[in-house]
């Protein structure tokens, strides 16, 4: 794997980085040797965070993890993305998303799946052309954190959803 580590706030140091590529590291049983890693920590007020990036053909795999020593969130994000993948190895060999980025020996292992994914509503609704920020009203208006809509700029389908800090962020489909 290759590492990508960047820091915000905070000097990435020599100790840090070992770290990070001796926890993050273990991961490598997973993935071929040219798939990178993009990791990174930042320091706010008392808050110490690791984001870790992995992106795969098709989909992209990453999580964050915050608490109040850096140690302890690169320990917390490495159990996170092996779980992740673990749950989601069925799902990519089902599709072959990415096969290419996985050893076979991970592919080929079965692991028990801890929480089975089921679809329990479906909901369905008329998506009406409209602009981001009108689309955030309507989130607020439904109490919802995510608003599916038709971007009347782009006439395509696209989300907008709540961040922290009470700020809002738009996903948008890329051909």
């Amino acid at each position: 794997m290759k590492f990508i580590i960047s820091g915000k706030n905070i000097d990435v140091t020599p100790g840090l980085k070992s770290a990070v590529q001796e926890k993050i590291g273990k991961l490598e049983k997973f993935f071929t040797p040219e798939t990178e890693v993009h990791v990174t920590l930042s320091v706010e007020k008392e808050r110490q965070k690791i984001e870790v990036t992995i992106p795969v053909k098709g989909t992209v795999i990453r999580s964050e993890q915050i608490s109040n020593d850096m140690y302890v969130s690169i320990d917390l994000v490495e159990e996170i993305i092996e779980r992740q993948l673990r749950k989601y190895k069925t799902k990519l060999m089902e599709k072959q998303q990415g096969g290419n980025y996985f050893k076979q020996e991970f592919l080929d292992k079965d692991y028990l799946e801890d929480d089975e994914i089921k679809i329990v509503r479906t909901k369905k609704f008329d998506i009406k052309p409209m602009y981001a920020e009108d689309a955030c009203v309507q989130m607020e208006l439904t109490g919802h954190n995510f608003f599916v809509f038709c971007n009347a700029e782009t006439d395509q389908v696209n989300v907008v959803y709540k961040r922290k800090g009470n700020t809002y962020g738009l996903i948008e489909p890329e051909y």
